[in-house]
């Protein structure tokens, strides 16, 4: 080897000592993967980037251009079809790979960046042909360099593993009223940035996947996953200022109320019920709004009632519907009985006769009389609500009377009708 030649390679394992040096520093330091691809691109003079599995850029660097133009940069180069390959075969090996220059595509080395056993992301280099460095310390450099982007990653996500314990504790802590007093609860929910001059709504989505096997726990166990974490970030990009707390099968949602009333909370609840039904189709989701609360106490009573409404919900055999606590009406008492036939038979016990005369004829009488009573027993109105004439309203009651044999200006007999009605209209009265 020349004087030369051996002066540059001194020259490069010495800047390769420094790079190595110096990336260890930000290892040690509070430093985070902007840091890293900055210095990998003022070292090597080449624009560096650390992308995900998906192609997204997290961040991106090169030398004389903004991170903005850098990332652009690298999005033109990532969608080329052999670089995949590339990836696949770094993700497996676990090392750094090269993929050399062919026509109008630079020479690019992709290092895996490991957390623990998983690899989020790469590090990308795209290699100029003037590298101080040459391939196989390029090679080494950007190994490193990704090495350092792991052990970066690993303590940002021990760090958000942490404080997401800390949160969800101090989240739990408010909706089953855990605090020993007021002082505690007050302290809870400003860490958790809960405004009580505000008023606020609990919304809690419920989700269910069937099972068929044992063998497919693990799969199931993933989907929910997936499913908690779409409702996350679906909720923090609508509703930044919401206070998100998630479980095995529930995502409870504390959001800002408009005009003292649920309907932020309701059209919330509705968008992301249809996202989860473009995303997850098998997955059965209710979704129960709580009251309107505002001092911090009360979140546990409106946590109870969104729980409630779900619960409801779900025992009906209700799935990808929304409903509000007080939605429910009279049934959160009435599904208090354990068993529902209970229900059904009181139900058909007083309207059964008419329900049988509805499917015989097409009589339209159980309508006939939920409007009649939800107009207060005056034909005229129901008539208006119903597009026919009073008097038709009038004989359809007379006729409802003979079958059922019930009073209807009895006030027992049109309470127990009442309640019938409610019961056929939530359980159906099919056996």
């Amino acid at each position: 080897m020349t004087k030369a030649g051996l002066d540059r390679e001194n020259a490069a394992l010495r800047e390769l000592v420094t790079v190595y040096r110096y990336l260890s520093g930000l290892a040690l330091q509070d430093a985070d993967l902007a840091g890293v691809v900055r210095l990998i691109s003022d070292r090597m003079t080449a624009t560096v980037a650390v992308v995900t599995q998906l192609m997204d850029v997290l961040t991106a660097a090169a030398p004389g251009v903004s991170a903005e133009k850098a990332a652009a940069e690298v999005r033109d180069h990532v969608v080329h079809p052999r670089l995949g390959q590339v990836l696949r075969a770094s993700r497996l090996t676990q090392r750094a790979l090269r993929l050399p220059k062919v026509g109008s595509m630079p020479a690019i080395i992709v290092a895996p960046v490991m957390v623990g056993d998983e690899v989020p992301s790469y590090l990308i280099t795209i290699d100029p042909a003037d590298n101080i460095f040459g391939e196989d310390m390029s090679l080494l450099v950007t190994e490193h360099a990704a090495t350092i982007c792991g052990i970066i990653l690993g303590r940002e996500r021990v760090v958000a593993a942490a404080a997401r314990r800390v949160r969800d504790d101090l989240v739990e802590g408010l909706l089953l009223g855990r605090g020993r007093d007021s002082t505690d609860t007050d302290r809870w929910a400003a860490h958790l940035g809960y405004d009580p001059a505000r008023d606020h709504n609990i919304v809690a989505i419920a989700f269910d996947l069937a099972v068929s096997s044992q063998s497919d726990a693990a799969a199931t166990a993933a989907q929910r996953q997936r499913i908690r974490e779409s409702i996350e970030h679906f909720v923090t990009t609508r509703a930044p200022e919401a206070i998100i707390s998630a479980r095995e099968s529930e995502v409870v949602v504390v959001t800002v109320a408009s005009d003292n009333s649920s309907q932020n909370a309701r059209r919330l609840a509705e968008a992301c019920l249809g996202r989860l039904g473009e995303l997850f189709p098998a997955a059965k989701v209710v979704i129960g709004i709580g009251g309107t609360c505002r001092d911090p106490r009360d979140l546990a009573r409106s946590y109870a009632q969104a729980q409630r409404t779900t619960a409801t919900l779900q025992r009906l055999g209700r799935a990808q519907m929304v409903a509000a606590f007080s939605d429910l009406g009279i049934m959160r008492l009435l599904l208090q009985v354990p068993d529902l036939a209970e229900l059904r038979s009181f139900a058909m016990d007083v309207l059964g006769k008419l329900s049988t005369h509805e499917h015989e004829h097409h009589s339209e009488y159980l309508a006939t009389l939920a409007c009649y009573f939800r107009e207060n027993n005056s034909p005229q109105r129901a008539s208006r609500v119903l597009h026919v004439h009073p008097n038709t309203v009038a004989y359809r009651v007379k006729r409802i009377e003979e079958i059922t044999g019930l009073r209807l200006d009895n006030y027992g007999d049109r309470l127990i009708a009442q309640v019938a009605l409610e019961i056929l209209d939530a359980l159906g009265d099919e056996p």
